[in-house]
């Protein structure tokens, strides 16, 4: 039985007593637009954390599938709080709609507003009122709100209990349709309890309110009290720390609710988190709780009850289902914003350090990288120290680099620069628009210096596959147009980048391949690993690798928070020419992923310590002593007879078999998935995969139970190779490289000439100054004669490599 507090929560779902009669149904409105209009509604009030209740959706759904703007009307016209009418002038005026003004203190609470336009104007619909305004300041306020309420006489003041905003965010949309009737979403927040009168105004634009205050309405607000529960946060140690926490009461919504919470809550997540002994602010009633601190941690459902009256205390103790440091690894995140994407109305200021670490913490990250960029580079950059930022504790760490991108050399791929000790190109004198170079080789060279440790982020873009655009190029290396065929004689002799054998991509046999054929042979190959297909090379992602590599200053390519075909498959033909790419993960939070951070992480390899030394960490990654995961995948243990990645060479005189040992354990529990980069792992197991210069050597399958399991290949090695653990998509380990009798790994001609091919066509698309973003004039000189020599230590690594590899 729900009590009336329970009842009051369910808010503007409920069907209360009408303040006002419904207003009548207009006629003569299409079906189809309004249908479209009423499916936004609903999906904007999933977003903002108040569904429906399933039976006005019900109905809502068969109206809109019917296409009914009558009876679309009938469903919504009760839950309107506002009704506003434009007239064929476009004059505004508005009245009570019969929905209940009830609100919750501290919470945001959408209201309908039904619009009648006779107008057909399709502007913005505007919502004010003069006891509106910024109830705090900080990061989250547009510059324009703070420099109103630094007047003493009005911020915070009682006149100003109220924030009123219409919500125009996707799925809705910011200006009216021009459709006779629309329906719209207002948020209305209140910083008091109690009952509380606010004059409500709306127009749509200077001058349209309807004379003699028709365009506006008081409304007597039932502002119910919110309670501060404090939190006491155990781990699972019984040590103070900082937890993840959802709240959610029964019919979804979800607290604090999201669309006006200010830094350290984020909008555009569910969850919120709290050090032991903080607050969250909730109405009286019951709510599920889930909990955890990121996905090392169980994720727990409990029911809390929020009592009316009294003091308020929800006490939880965290559980791990896996505790990496106890093997000697330690988590981390390379990248990480404080600003720009999801973050607030002031991108260019984003959140505080202390923001950034509450988060770093709750989600069990013993590394977080803040990483400035273009949106936020002038105010984020004097959170920048040499060392880790004096927030830092002994098992979580978090330091302000940069990421060059928003400027320089972002055309040419965006780079992540850790561990800097000074953030100022030369020449740039403190800012973005000027000195730094536009391609990534000197950019690179110049961190390097200073003992960063360097890497590209999201490193798909741009690795993606047009693949009718593949097959045209290979015919027009030898000049051949879509009509022409490539002969076996023309393609001898490895002088055609083949995706396939010539015998498998000649269908038909005629010792000729078409466009067609290349074009199937093409899409069969694009999503293997690793596959041969040039990418278009066209992004923000790992565009230069092949270049930076070549030439010693790039240490990692990062992977975990995009598509991990293009991710892995670049790295595999780099690692087989013999270069020391490592693999490092990220998330990019919040702009490829805004869900928490930490959902791509790399795993260090620091021993038992008593501290994360942020210097020995980002060396670990350089030297590839680590793991990447979803943080649900961990390798424990993996070694190739008794050698792990980053802690030197396993030396064979002559070909031999070499013994591998692993440890690894999986999640049983993905409640909140692993959907970074689009790939999503099922099932009662996992296929743990051996790989060997790219390719798998052997595999098994491993149950995903919250147990460390321990597994041993024994695989020949008949040249110089590396060797790797994975498990797609969810977790990949550095290389262990196997050299026989003291030559370099060269295993695959195909990947030398794969790396020629990428440069030649990263070189066609920016190096070319008729065509899109470009290397500046100055610049590229340098740049091609660089491109040029990376071809070459390539094309004689393709030398070394043996025939048909």
């Amino acid at each position: 039985m729900r009590t009336p507090l329970a009842l009051f929560m369910l808010g503007f779902a409920s069907q209360l007593t009408p303040a006002a009669d419904a207003p009548p149904v207009i006629a003569d409105v299409e079906g189809q637009p309004l249908a479209a209009n009423a499916e936004r509604l609903i999906k904007a009030l999933q977003f903002l954390g108040a569904p429906l209740p399933a039976d006005t959706a019900k109905q809502l759904h068969a109206a809109i599938d019917a296409k009914d703007a009558g009876k679309i009307q009938q469903v919504l016209d009760p839950r309107a709080l506002f009704v506003v009418s434009l007239n064929p002038e476009s004059r505004v005026k508005v009245a009570r709609g019969p929905a209940e003004p009830n609100l919750r203190q501290a919470g945001y609470v959408p209201v309908l507003v039904k619009v009648v336009n006779e107008s057909t104007v399709k502007k913005p619909l505007a919502i004010s009122s003069p006891q509106s305004g910024p109830v705090y300041t900080g990061p989250g306020v547009r510059k324009s709100d703070r420099k109103a309420d630094a007047n003493p006489t009005t911020a915070g003041s009682t006149k100003r209990f109220l924030q009123v905003e219409m919500f125009a965010s996707p799925p809705m949309t910011r200006d009216l349709s021009g459709l006779k009737v629309e329906y719209a979403l207002a948020l209305v927040y209140s910083a008091e309890a109690g009952k509380r009168e606010a004059t409500i105004a709306f127009d749509v634009g200077q001058g349209t309110q309807d004379l003699g205050f028709r365009a506006e309405v008081p409304v007597l607000f039932d502002v119910k009290p919110a309670v501060p529960v404090k939190l006491s946060v155990l781990d699972f140690d019984g040590k103070p720390t900082v937890g993840r926490f959802k709240f959610t009461d029964a019919a979804g919504h979800v607290f604090p609710s999201r669309p006006k919470r200010l830094a350290p809550d984020f909008f555009f997540q569910d969850q919120i988190y709290r050090p032991d002994g903080g607050t969250v602010l909730l109405p009286p009633g019951e709510f599920l709780m889930t909990y955890g601190r990121g996905p090392e941690y169980k994720l727990v459902n409990r029911k809390v009850t929020v009592p009316a009256q009294g003091d308020a205390k929800i006490e939880v103790k965290l559980e791990r289902w896996i505790h990496p440091a106890e093997f000697g690894w330690y988590s981390g995140d390379h990248h990480i914003h404080s600003a720009g994407c999801a973050h607030y109305t002031s991108p260019t200021e984003g959140v505080n350090p202390e923001d950034m670490f509450l988060h770093v913490k709750g989600e069990g990250l013993n590394v977080g990288c803040c990483l400035t960029w273009g949106p936020c580079y002038e105010h984020q950059r004097q959170f920048f120290e040499a060392t880790p930022h004096k927030l830092s504790e002994p098992f979580t760490v978090i330091k302000y680099d940069v990421e060059v991108s928003g400027f320089g050399s972002q055309a040419l791929g965006h780079v992540c620069l850790l561990n800097l000790r000074d953030q100022t190109y030369p020449g740039s004198a403190g800012t973005k628009v000027k000195g730094w170079p536009t391609w990534t080789t000197p950019l690179m060279r110049w961190a390097k210096e200073q003992g960063t440790v360097t890497g590209y982020a999201h490193s798909a873009s741009g690795l993606g596959i047009n693949a009718k655009g593949s097959a045209r190029r290979l015919l027009g290396e030898l000049d051949k147009d879509s009509s022409g065929g490539v002969s076996k004689e023309e393609a001898a002799g490895g002088k055609l980048p083949l995706t396939e054998p010539f015998e498998t991509i000649d269908a038909n046999s005629d010792e000729q391949l078409t466009e067609a054929e290349l074009l199937r042979s093409t899409e069969r190959t694009m999503r293997h690993l690793p596959n041969r297909v040039i990418p278009e090379m066209n992004g923000i992602g790992a565009q230069e690798i092949c270049v930076t590599t070549a030439m010693g200053v790039c240490d990692f390519i990062s992977a975990m928070d995009t598509d991990r075909v293009p991710e892995w498959n670049c790295w595999y033909h780099v690692l087989n020419c013999g270069f020391p790419l490592k693999v490092s993960g990220e998330t990019d939070f919040p702009c490829v992923s805004g869900s928490r951070v930490g959902q791509g992480r790399v795993y260090v390899q620091l021993g038992k310590t008593d501290m994360v030394d942020f210097k020995a960490w980002c060396d670990g990654i350089a030297r590839g002593r680590s793991y990447v995961s979803d943080g649900y995948a961990h390798a424990l243990k993996f070694d190739v007879n008794g050698t792990a990645p980053g802690f030197g060479e396993v030396k064979l005189d002559q070909p031999g078999t070499v013994a591998v040992k692993a440890t690894v354990a999986f999640a049983s529990d993905l409640s909140l998935g692993t959907s970074v980069g689009g790939q999503k792992p099922s099932g009662p197991t996992r296929k743990v995969e051996l790989i060997v210069n790219g390719k798998v050597a052997a595999a098994k399958d491993v149950p995903a139970d919250d147990k460390p399991h321990d597994i041993t290949f024994d695989v020949p090695i008949e040249r110089s190779s590396w060797v790797a653990l994975r498990q797609f998509p969810q977790l990949h380990t550095n290389p262990v490289n196997v050299l026989v009798g003291g030559k370099p790994i060269r295993t695959s001609r195909a990947s030398a000439k794969w790396c020629i091919g990428t440069i030649e066509q990263l070189w066609r698309v920016r190096g070319n100054p008729k065509t899109g973003p470009k290397i500046a004039d100055d610049e590229r000189p340098e740049a091609e004669k660089t491109f040029q020599k990376a071809i070459e230590i390539y094309k004689a690594i393709a030398a070394e490599a043996p025939e048909g590899s």
